[in-house]
């Protein structure tokens, strides 16, 4: 399989003979099964003693002639603290328990069920990868992941860039893309931030931002950019290239290229 190089005006400058692992087969259930394994949750939940911290001492007896007793008293056997006494007349209220003031959390959060603990094979692991990335070269899975293509036909991939991309200014490269990608692939590519239209603007979930196009470096290319996503090929994984569904929108330098085929030999 071969590919143009591009330049950053988008004109064709040479063509490289692409690796075998870009015209490998798509094996969507095993990326499915990767990026299941590699979910991650912050675990939250009240602290373990929350509630507890108080002098109620077990549940409260119904027997005679025992030191405080609550038989004959006509009140329940649940926990309680006590506020004030007089001999053996007590002023308490109940404690620690869910339907008490102050008391702890009937069915709390479980840090526990937090914790992702799934593996995965190595070799399973190697084959998501690759098919992560021979799915950036496929042009029906590219166009299928985004609906504002609306099943366009796309060409070119997948989209290999010469190094000048990298030392280029932001306006600069604004325009390098849009002339290397088109209108239509250019809508999708930039990462945009909106503000979300339902109530979960009061819920800590303000904005709504796309992914955006990824660009894939070698390990001494340097770009600062928060226009797209610039992931280093040394330490490319699956969450970058298939976060969300197989087929994310990527472009290459050359020397990325060069490390990807060292890397998965």
């Amino acid at each position: 399989m071969k590919s143009e190089i591009l330049d950053i005006n988008g004109k064709k400058t040479k063509e490289i003979s692409l690796p075998e692992f870009f015209s490998a087969p798509v094996r969507e259930d095993i990326i499915a099964k990767v990026l299941e394994t590699k979910k991650t949750k912050q675990p939250y939940g009240p602290s373990p003693v929350a509630g507890k911290q108080n002098s109620a001492s077990g549940n409260i007896q119904h027997t005679r002639n025992v030191w405080k007793t609550m038989q004959g008293k006509g009140i329940s056997k649940v926990p309680r603290k006590i506020m004030s006494r007089r001999g053996s007349q007590f002023n308490w209220i109940g404690a620690e328990i869910p339907n008490a003031r102050g008391g702890r959390r009937a069915h709390p959060p479980k840090v526990d069920s937090m914790i992702n603990t799934s593996k995965i094979n190595k070799k399973e692991m190697e084959m998501a990868i690759k098919s992560a990335l021979s799915a950036t070269a496929n042009e029906k899975i590219v166009s299928k992941k985004y609906d504002r293509l609306n099943g366009k036909k796309i060409t070119g991939l997948p989209l290999v860039i010469e190094q000048k991309i990298i030392s280029l200014k932001t306006k600069d490269l604004l325009a390098s893309m849009k002339k290397i990608l088109g209108e239509d692939l250019f809508e999708v590519a930039v990462r945009k931030k909106k503000v979300r239209a339902g109530i979960g603007k009061l819920r800590g979930r303000r904005y709504k931002r796309n992914a955006g196009l990824l660009l894939v470096t070698g390990e001494k290319e340097k770009i600062k950019t928060n226009l797209v996503d610039v992931r280093n090929a040394k330490k490319l994984n699956v969450t970058d290239l298939a976060n969300g569904g197989a087929g994310r929108l990527t472009m290459y330098t050359e020397e990325a290229i060069n490390e990807l085929k060292e890397r998965l030999k």
